[in-house]
Parts: structure tokens; sequence; C-alpha cells
């Protein structure tokens, strides 16, 4: 077993490696380029819902972040085969476009993905509330199918041959959505900010032929995998985008987009910016942090699990913490602010004040390690209707956390995969 384990891994090494000398065609030093990043309910969304309000939109992130938690609990305690967690409605979308000529699709960003996969023709099963026509690789002069003996096909352990010894992938999600596949490599291209094309030849992508995803009308072609795997986007072109990447996300309603930014230009020179080290953990795919305690003025709660305690994730919407760390949190927010909770309708929040309490929410510390991130209102509350409810909510299973993507607004967030840190600075995202 381990000699097995041994060849996959060196196989995996020998076609990323392949994969990057490749890619060094178009892109021969590390550089950087900047993307739109546009939230699903955002109004600048092209599938913005106008009929939903923003307290039904709150309320379905919230559920959906749950069931987002759930899987990610799933996998993390049992080691389940599945190596993702489908990402949900409360998800930042980008634009990209795949082959020669190339075509444009919107696709979901999830740092808790790896493989990038779009919808292609022939397709025995695909969702129907895509929005612009699948993928079709004979229109594509630079598309390629993964032959079964390659390294590649090898390496990312694909389940069958089909008649024409195309690779075939499967993944299955923590819901028990799926993708099914050719595993295929194409020229891979991204409309920078400043107008620039990005362009990278060979990128290793998932032909999904069959897509067993609940995805209701998010009219999206697929995902953007940038979690920590070998097969994820960020891992692929690592040595064009000098292994780091950052983004930026705006208020749920703000009328501007955030960024998504790649290589040198996502390099945070903020003189308030703090680091905290990533963790390595199973599985790889997603990034963890150490979570020391949180603060609310003098009085600080302390998680009982320990390194690599809390995930970083940019598909939840809500921050779940450890039932015991919830409560103390609670207390003290509770204290803090002075007046009498209401309860929350939808059962979705824990914690709610009428929105015409007039309520003074305190400025709270998450205490990672080597960095004390201090989170604003913005990040911790959203008037949710008539009601004012705090975006953090207790995990009652176990101690495990998720730092959701509502914490993260207005901070540049970077990720440095070769020094393995992550790092925030305070920034007005609608500005960069």
């Amino acid at each position: 077993m381990v000699n097995h384990q041994l060849f996959l891994l060196l196989t995996l090494i020998s076609s990323i490696l392949v994969f990057q000398s490749e890619s060094r065609v178009k892109a021969k030093a590390s550089f950087g380029f900047s993307l739109e990043l546009i939230h699903r309910d955002s109004p600048l969304s092209p599938f913005y819902n106008a009929s939903l309000n923003s307290s039904e939109i709150l309320t379905k992130n919230a559920i959906h972040s749950m069931e987002r938690f759930r899987h990610f609990q799933s996998l993390i305690n049992q080691k389940a085969v599945q190596s993702i967690v489908f990402p949900t409605e409360n998800s930042y979308l980008t634009k990209l476009s795949f082959g020669t000529p190339p075509v444009e699709y919107f696709a979901i960003v999830d740092t808790g993905s790896d493989l990038t996969w779009i919808q292609c023709v022939p397709c025995t099963e695909c969702y129907n509330s895509q929005g612009s026509s699948l993928f079709d690789p004979q229109a594509s002069s630079t598309y390629k199918a993964f032959s079964c003996d390659s390294q590649t096909c090898r390496a990312f352990g694909g389940e069958q041959c089909l008649k024409t010894n195309d690779c075939q992938y499967h993944v299955t999600y923590g819901d028990m959505s799926s993708t099914t596949g050719i595993l295929s490599s194409d020229s891979l291209s991204f409309d920078s900010i400043n107008g620039q094309k990005t362009t990278f030849s060979t990128s290793i992508f998932g032909c999904g032929r069959n897509n067993q995803v609940q995805l209701g009308n998010l009219g999206i072609a697929g995902i953007v995998g940038l979690g920590g795997g070998p097969f994820s986007l960020v891992s692929q072109i690592g040595p064009q985008i000098d292994h780091r990447f950052s983004y930026c996300f705006v208020p749920r309603f703000a009328k501007s987009s955030g960024k998504l930014i790649f290589g040198q230009e996502s390099i945070i020179s903020h003189p308030k910016a703090i680091s905290t080290p990533l963790v390595s953990k199973y599985p790889q795919t997603f990034y963890y942090l150490t979570l020391n305690g949180v603060s609310i003025g003098d009085k600080t709660a302390h998680p009982s699990s320990t390194q690599g305690n809390v995930l970083i994730d940019s598909g939840v919407t809500l921050t779940i913490l450890e039932p015991d760390l919830y409560s103390s949190v609670e207390a003290m927010v509770k204290e803090a602010i002075g007046k009498e909770p209401v309860q929350d309708p939808s059962g979705a929040f824990n914690l709610c004040y009428g929105a015409d309490t007039n309520i003074n929410v305190p400025e709270m510390v998450f205490h990672f390690s080597g960095a004390d991130l201090r989170l604003q209102p913005v990040n911790t509350f959203m008037v949710n209707g008539d009601l004012v409810c705090m975006v953090i909510v207790p995990n009652s299973v176990n101690p495990f956390s998720v730092f959701g993507n509502y914490a993260q607004i207005n901070f540049q967030v970077e990720y440095d995969l070769q020094k393995r840190v992550v790092s925030f600075a305070p920034t007005d995202c609608t500005q960069i």
C-alpha cells in the first residue's frame, strides 16, 4: 500500500511538473492580474433576484452556510473519500473563458474545492439553469482529453476508461452532489480589470457531462477550484503567480464588485497587515488556521481545541464557532450591548435585536496565532428585516469552527502558499 501511494505521489508530481513547463510557454516569469469578484446576491450579479428582500437572502444564506458546514464536519471527522464540499448559493462569482476561440462563462470561486470544471457537450445530465451554452470541446482547437494511461489520469485517480480511452473523472461532494466527465486540458483565460487578457495554455479541468448538483437558479457554468490540493487552479499556475493570491469582499449589497487577485498584485503592503500560519491537515484542500481566542473589551473567550482548529472559507456566509466558545462570545456580546435580545422567527440566527433598538455593536477581536484581527460591526452583525442579527452562530456538535466570508468583508485576505501564511489588511474593498 505504501509503495502504491508513493507511486501515485511521484506520478502526480511528474504530471504537475509537465503542466508547469508547458504553461511557461505563455508565462515565463511570475506576474499578477486582478478579476472582478461578484457575490451571487449582489445587484451587480447578472443572476440577481430582485424579488427576494434582504431578510430572505440572509436567511437563505444562513441555512446554506450550515449545510456546507455539516459537510465540512463529515469530511474532516470521517476522513471521507469525498475531498470537497459543493459551494452553495452564498458564493462569489467571476468570469473566465475556456478554449480557442475563448468562450466566456461565470463560475463559482471556491477555496473549498480543487478541480475546476464546467458543463460540456455532449451531456447526459446537466442542470439547465446555466444561462449560457455548454462548452463544446470540438469547437476548441486547443482542447485535449487526457488518456487513461497518462500520468495525469493516474495521479488524479481517473475512475474508469471510456471506449475512446479518455480519462473519466468522478467527484462526489459532501452533500452527495457529483460531477462526472472527461479530465481535460485547454486554454483558460481571464479578462483582467486593467483590460489585459491573461491566458494559461494547458489548464487541467473537468469537462462535465453528468453533473448532478443542486444549483437552483444560480446561472453558473461550473466551479473555479482555489483549494490547497495539487489539481486546484492556484496549484497548477503556482510558479506564474508566485504561489499567492488574495481576495477582497465588498459588503453584500455594495454597488461595486470585489476583487480576486493573483500573483504580484496580490501582495499586501498595508502597514496594519497581520499574518497567521496555515496549518497542514487532512484534507489538504482546505485552509486551516489556529484561533487562540475571541475578545470583547477586556474579556477573552478561549476555544477548547488547539492547532488548526478553524477553517477559513470563501463559500460560507456565517462564522461558526465550537459550542463552548460561541456561548462565551454570545455572553460577552449581550453584556456589551446591554439590551434585551429578541428571537429570530426563522431560527437561522441565535442572537438578534430589534432593528429599532439602536444598539451599539462592540468591536470583536479574533486572536489567530500571531495575528489579532479586529472585526467591525459589518463583519459580525447584519440587518435581517426588522431585526439586527449576529452572523456568528454555534456548531452544536463538536470543537470545530469556520471563519466565514462575512467576517472577511473589507479585508484584503492574502494566501501565500509558499510561505504558508494568510495575511489580513483592513481595506475599503470598494476602492481597490
